[in-house]
């Protein structure tokens, strides 16, 4: 547990602005950095408040502060790192200020909440549902019970606001900035949890199938959001291609609701309590790490009911001799085998093998990833649906959704079966049903004369397979529970094996 042994006094729940790509000079960069420290690294006291005001630091001690908090190298410089930091949207509560060294939450268990109103972008139904479910994840963990009562006083009340709006002394900026506060138990306004209804709301559950909760398609030069100078405390004016983007109204309450019952922000990239908005692309997921747990179990203890406990995804066998990969990739000298949240990391000609979580990773990336590759830049590409995701190495850092017509597929292609880098072409091979592309990573554009057909030019590969990777100049398909090893020479198979010969099993 991070960060939840102090909690929140003054609550406003916002995301900085995305920042669009340009180049900056030295001034705007020192500009955006002085913006974005006066923000989150000193807070005043606001009036009739409890807490203790943060002492008025230095910059390169600010500074140090921030890189502490996310994990980066703690230089006191405004260096590459920290600026791409600074430049991804995030949760607009100060990351230190305002904190009590007590553990403030209700003095009951039994809680009762109101819809004040409801947003025109959702069925009335699914914002009633959305609602109840962000409850159900703080109630499956606590002894808390959340009723809904629909008139007269409530603890906590769900209201969707613009602007500067009445009773609270917070106000909203309009499309992308910031999406909504809240207020802990401890503050006059506690329980009011408020919504910007500039935003786009949607509901990201299973009763819909499953919808992906992020729709906004950003354009083709956009990897991480960057803008072009030092971004205003307020709202700008937006680019139309970011007007679309949707926003998980469970997701955001549950964050929401977490602050109204006392917790603060937590430092870990995978917690929900996390200051960075992160979509969740299978809404089966349970959207609390165990640093959000281990927080809320601190002011409430654990829940009383062993079955309201959120039930863990069994994790996957690797000697299993019908396990498949949903992707398989290279990552420096490691093979890194992917399934459903899970992944094996495997050192080839070393029995070790070790089992990770994706989330501990690489916090941004969805569950069931389709394909993946590493690049000659020691970059991995993700990729899910018509959408991939940059990353370098294993470092935490998000990786932005981008469509997948950036790299030249047409818009017919919806999604990607397998993908392999070849190191001694610089040529990366994309396969989709019985096609194949051809990438050249150094041009950055599709090779002509392409779609090909798999079987004319991979003899013996002549079924849709799940996964490929390239290891020792061989080409490894995946298939089921089966592997076939392809010489690119002699353009032939060279072996068929079972999938788990990697772990030594």
């Amino acid at each position: 547990m991070k960060s939840f042994l102090l909690f929140l006094v003054s609550a406003a729940f916002s995301y900085a602005l995305p920042i669009f790509p340009g180049e900056r000079s030295e001034e705007q960069n020192m500009q955006l950095a002085q913006k974005y420290l006066n923000q989150f690294y000193e807070q005043e006291n606001e009036p009739g408040q409890r807490g203790w005001k943060s002492k008025n630091s230095s910059f390169m001690t600010r500074i140090q502060e921030m890189q502490e908090f996310f994990g980066l190298n703690v230089t006191g410089k405004v260096d590459a790192d920290t600026l791409e930091v600074m430049q991804q949207p995030r949760c607009g509560v100060p990351d230190i200020g305002q904190y009590v060294l007590t553990l403030p939450g209700w003095k009951k268990t039994k809680l009762t909440y109101r819809i004040v109103n409801y947003t025109p972008d959702m069925k009335r139904t699914d914002v009633e549902t959305s609602i109840q479910k962000a409850f159900e994840v703080w109630s499956a963990v606590t002894p808390l019970t959340f009723s809904r009562v629909h008139k007269g006083r409530a603890d906590i009340t769900i209201e969707f606001a613009t602007g500067v709006h009445p009773r609270c002394p917070r106000q909203f900026d309009g499309p992308l900035g910031v999406l909504g506060h809240a207020f802990p138990p401890s503050h006059p306004l506690r329980g009011n949890v408020h919504f910007d209804e500039d935003e786009n709301w949607i509901a990201n559950l299973v009763e819909q199938g499953g919808a992906d909760n992020y729709h906004g398609t950003l354009t083709d030069d956009v990897v991480a959001p960057a803008l072009k100078k030092a971004p205003e405390l307020r709202s700008l004016g937006f680019p139309r291609q970011y007007t679309t983007v949707e926003f998980d109204l469970r997701l955001v309450a549950a964050h929401e609701i977490g602050h109204a019952l006392g917790l603060a922000h937590s430092s870990v990239p995978g917690a929900l309590m996390y200051p960075n908005y992160k979509p969740l692309n299978d809404p089966t997921d349970f959207p609390l790490s165990q640093d959000d747990i281990d927080g809320i179990q601190a002011i409430y203890g654990p829940s009383l009911n062993p079955s309201n406990k959120p039930v863990k995804p069994t994790l996957p066998k690797m000697c299993d001799p019908k396990i498949s990969f949903d992707a398989i990739t290279t990552l420096r000298r490691e093979v890194i085998f992917l399934k459903g949240r899970q992944f094996w990391r495997v050192y080839p000609g070393n029995s070790e093998v070790d089992l990770e979580s994706i989330s501990t990773f690489w916090p941004s990336l969805p569950s069931d990833i389709q394909a993946a590759y590493e690049n000659m830049n020691d970059q991995v590409l993700f990729f899910k649906g018509n959408h991939f995701w940059v990353i370098s190495g294993f470092q935490m850092q998000p990786g932005y959704p981008k469509a997948i017509g950036h790299l030249g597929f047409p818009q017919t292609v919806k999604k990607i079966d397998a993908a392999v880098f070849d190191k001694n072409t610089g040529k990366t091979y994309f396969f989709v049903g019985n096609q194949y592309w051809r990438y050249d990573e150094n041009s950055q554009a599709m090779d002509e004369d392409f779609p090909r057909i798999i079987s004319d030019d991979f003899p013996g590969i002549d079924e849709t397979f799940d996964a490929a990777f390239e290891h020792n100049g061989f080409f490894y398909f995946f298939h089921g529970s089966r592997q076939w090893k392809f010489d690119l020479n002699a353009k032939r198979v060279i072996g068929v094996m079972k999938n788990n010969s990697w772990f030594n099993c």
